[in-house]
């Protein structure tokens, strides 16, 4: 609706239009069940070769759309006079891409249609045997380059990369690219690397739906130290290296029956490392401790219905999520006029102390429920009744719960139970009808063997 494109006096004299309105009406996709092994390789082959000439093709039009919308032009130019910012945008509307790919295909374009020492990028594309993504990784690669290093150098390693693009992935096609010329231009390597580095950033941006969406981009050094973090949490959920060690094994056994998808893991893991952080290192965030203040009124709390809200965040909160975090914190009640206006601030009601959070962390090693491996550090204290219920903060009445299953918990209906010093976790009735008890046993081998001898 944003762009004007009709009676476009281009595309009435572009002469394959009339052939491609055609073969669109009636191109209906042929069965590929009945082939055999053999014809079905060769038709994705030959499929694949036909989308990369029909995107050079597309790429070559995108340039030349950027080039008749080129700044010198002003208001005149094509993408103005047709209501688009910039000529990537439309060309996004006109492809139905993403904004990404239409600067893509408008760099790749601009290859093959304007003389350079990187023409042999744009020849091959239009020859067909280098994709957009490919050359668009080799002109990253060498665009950094110093002027100083000679011409012929630059076309060399252009060729020498546009050969080998065909046998490897995109990514590695651009770590290649970037090593042979950090080969080429040695003393600019610190320069790049700091360029990257100053590009650094983290964006935390709240939508409309109530989620929060994160973005951003690491350089070299910082994302080795993510990376390498999140592949050891993930590595087994994605086929990574067989295990010789018991322990790695036992961790990816345990893994393969957690209902998370991969990347729900990773995000757990992401937050689970930032509070731990947090808690860890104060000195990182600063003099003001970082805080999760929850508020509820008593009413609802009291009845088990309602909702809450944490501070800050605009989504309601269910009264599990609620319970769950008083669970852990403690509750700081906060009384208010009619007016609303605060008449009185109560004291922390009901959380265990940092000694009995040790203590809990001795006795159970870690979370309780079976299977979990999460150690102390990674835990929530939960209490066994709640708060509202009578429950008290002795540590008696207390276990440890890694915040994924704190949170099974409190939202699908488990309970702990009980005798002595033995715990039981009670699961639902829509997962077993008999509400048969489950051991909860402690993660430490001393106190395993003190309760074998009692």
């Amino acid at each position: 609706h944003m762009f004007d494109c009709r009676d476009n006096e281009h595309m009435a004299h572009s002469p394959a239009f009339a052939d491609l309105v055609d073969l669109s009406a009636r191109f209906v996709a042929p069965a590929s069940s009945g082939l055999s092994d053999a014809a079905l390789m060769e038709t994705q082959r030959q499929l694949d070769e036909f989308r990369r000439r029909s995107d050079a093709w597309s790429a070559s039009v995108a340039a030349e759309i950027a080039y008749r919308s080129r700044r010198a032009l002003g208001d005149a130019g094509l993408a103005r006079r047709l209501g688009a910012r910039t000529p990537e945008l439309l060309v996004q509307h006109l492809a139905g891409t993403t904004l990404r790919e239409a600067h893509t295909m408008v760099r790749v374009g601009t290859l093959i249609t304007e003389p350079s020492s990187l023409s042999a990028i744009g020849s091959a594309v239009a020859d067909g045997s280098l994709s957009l993504d490919a050359a668009d990784v080799i002109r990253a690669g060498v665009s950094g380059l110093d002027p100083a290093v000679p011409e012929r150098t630059v076309v060399d390693l252009v060729h020498t990369m546009v050969r080998d693009a065909p046998t490897l992935t995109v990514e590695k096609l651009a770590a290649r690219t970037r090593e042979h010329a950090a080969d080429l231009d040695e003393a600019h390597v610190v320069d790049r690397e700091r360029a990257m580095r100053d590009a650094r950033y983290l964006r935390i941006r709240p939508q409309s739906d109530g989620m929060t969406r994160l973005s951003g981009l690491l350089d070299p050094e910082s994302a080795a130290v993510i990376v390498s973090t999140f592949d050891a949490i993930t590595s087994p959920r994605r086929g990574g290296p067989r295990f010789v060690d018991p322990a790695a094994r036992d961790y990816a056994e345990r893994l393969s029956h957690d209902e998370r998808t991969t990347d729900q893991l990773t995000a757990d893991a992401f937050v689970e490392l930032v509070r731990l952080g947090a808690t860890a290192a104060p000195d990182i965030v600063g003099a003001q401790r970082p805080a999760v203040r929850v508020l509820v009124t008593d009413h609802d709390l009291a009845r088990r219905a309602g909702h809450g809200e944490i501070e800050g965040q605009t989504t309601p909160i269910s009264i599990e999520t609620v319970e769950r975090q008083i669970c852990d914190r403690g509750a700081l009640p906060i009384q208010f006029d009619p007016a609303g206006q605060v008449v009185n601030l109560g004291r922390t009601q009901r959380r265990f102390t940092s000694r009995q959070k040790t203590a809990l962390a001795a006795r159970d090693g870690g979370c309780r429920f079976p299977d979990c491996s999460r150690p102390p550090s990674w835990t929530e204290a939960h209490h066994i009744t709640h708060w509202q219920h009578g429950g008290r903060s002795d540590v008696s009445d207390g276990i440890l719960l890694c915040r994924h299953h704190h949170l099974l918990l409190h939202d699908t209906g488990w309970r702990v139970v009980r005798d002595g010093a033995t715990y039981f976790l009670i699961p639902p009735s829509s997962i077993d009808p008999d509400q048969q008890p489950i051991l909860a046993p402690p993660k430490t081998g001393m106190v395993t063997r003190m309760l074998l001898c009692t």
